[in-house]
C-alpha cells in the first residue's frame, strides 16, 4: 500500500496536509467513484472558524463545485451533516442549504438517508437532536448502486407466499433486504471502540455501507475534511483507494496510523451491521431507582419493557 502526502493517480493513499481547494487542484484525470464526507457545522468547533452564515455557504459551494469536477459520470456524492446552531438558539438544518448548491450544480438526488443515533448532548429548550443526515447525489442517471454486500437481515426471513404460482416459496430474498433510508448506527462517543481525539468524528461503519453500495473495488474515494480518516478507512477495508485532506497534521498522523492498522487488519472498530446494544432487563444501570418515584405519563423505564417483553433473557 502505497501513501502520498500530494496526490498522484498511482497511490492507494493520499492524505494532504492542507487546504482541500489546494488539494482539488492536484487532481486533473483521475475522476472519483465516490466523494464522501461531513464537513464542519460552522459551531465553533476547535478545527474550525465560525463564520457568517451566507460566507460558510460560499465556502461549502467551493468545496462542491470542486468535489462535482472531479467525480466520474457515474459516482455519487454523498454530504453528510447536521443542524448549524445560531447563537441564539435557532437551527438550520444544513441540508437543506447543501442540497440546493448541489442541485445549481447539475447533481441529482437519489436519497436524503437519516442517521439515527441514541446519545449526544441533552436539550434544555428544545428536543434533544438525535439525528443527522446524508445526502445521496449522483452526477447522472447511470450510476453505481450495488445493493447486495449492504443487505440487512429481514423481519420475517419465513414469510411464504400464501397464494399465486409461487405459493409455499419464501418471500424474501435469502441475502437480506434493503436497509432503507433510515440508518441506526451508534455515534463516536467516549466509550466507543474508534474513539480518537477528535471530536465529531465518522463512525467507520457509516461509511462502509456508502462505500461498498456505491463504488468497486479499486475505485478512488475522496474525502475533502478527512480529519481523523475514517471515510479513508472504511476504503482500505474494502479495497478501494482513497484520498483527502485537512488542515490539521495532528488530525492526519492519526489517520495514518489508523489506515496502516485497518490494512493489517489491526484495527479496532465497530463491525459492520453490528446489532445496537440492548441493556438487559436486569442491569443494574437500567433499572429505574425507587427513591426517584413513579416516571412521567405512561412511558416504561427500558428495564421493565424488555422485563415484560424478554423474560428469558436472564433467568
Amino acid at each position: 500500500m502505497r501513501f502520498v502526502n500530494n496526490y498522484s493517480p498511482d497511490a492507494e493513499v493520499c492524505l494532504h496536509e492542507g487546504d482541500r481547494l489546494d488539494f482539488f487542484r492536484e487532481i486533473l484525470d483521475w475522476p472519483a467513484r465516490l466523494v464522501v464526507t461531513s464537513p464542519p457545522y460552522n459551531i465553533g468547533k476547535k478545527y474550525e472558524r465560525r463564520l457568517l452564515f451566507k460566507h460558510y455557504l460560499e465556502q461549502q459551494k467551493e468545496t462542491l463545485r470542486e468535489s462535482v469536477r472531479v467525480l466520474a459520470e457515474d459516482g455519487s456524492l454523498c454530504w453528510q451533516v447536521g443542524n448549524h446552531v445560531a447563537k441564539d438558539g435557532e437551527i438550520f438544518p444544513l441540508d437543506i442549504y447543501i442540497y440546493q448548491i448541489c442541485k445549481d450544480l447539475g447533481l441529482k438526488l437519489r436519497n436524503r438517508i437519516v442517521w439515527c443515533f441514541e446519545h449526544g448532548l441533552h436539550c434544555a429548550k428544545r428536543f434533544s437532536g438525535r439525528y443527522e443526515t446524508i445526502i445521496w447525489l449522483t452526477k447522472s442517471d447511470d450510476y453505481v448502486f450495488n445493493l447486495d454486500p449492504i443487505r440487512v437481515p429481514q423481519k420475517y426471513p419465513g414469510k411464504k407466499y400464501f397464494k399465486g404460482p409461487k405459493a409455499g416459496q419464501y418471500s424474501c430474498n435469502p441475502l437480506g433486504k434493503n436497509p432503507g433510508d433510515v440508518w441506526v448506527i451508534p455515534n463516536v462517543k467516549h466509550n466507543h471502540v474508534e474513539k480518537t481525539i477528535h471530536p465529531c468524528q465518522f463512525p467507520i461503519e457509516l461509511v462502509e455501507r456508502l462505500v461498498l453500495s456505491l463504488t468497486n473495488p479499486g475505485d478512488l474515494v475522496i474525502d475533502p475534511y478527512m480529519g481523523v480518516g475514517s471515510s479513508a478507512c472504511a476504503s482500505v477495508i474494502h479495497g478501494r483507494r482513497s484520498a483527502g485532506a485537512d488542515l490539521s497534521k495532528e488530525y492526519l498522523d492519526i489517520a495514518t496510523e489508523r489506515i496502516k492498522e485497518a490494512i493489517a487488519g489491526r484495527l479496532e472498530r465497530r463491525p459492520l451491521g453490528k446489532e445496537v446494544f440492548i441493556p438487559g432487563p436486569r442491569g443494574s444501570v437500567a433499572k429505574r431507582p425507587a427513591h426517584f418515584g413513579p416516571q412521567n405519563g405512561t412511558i416504561q423505564s427500558l428495564s421493565d419493557i424488555y422485563s415484560e417483553q424478554l423474560p428469558l433473557l436472564d433467568p
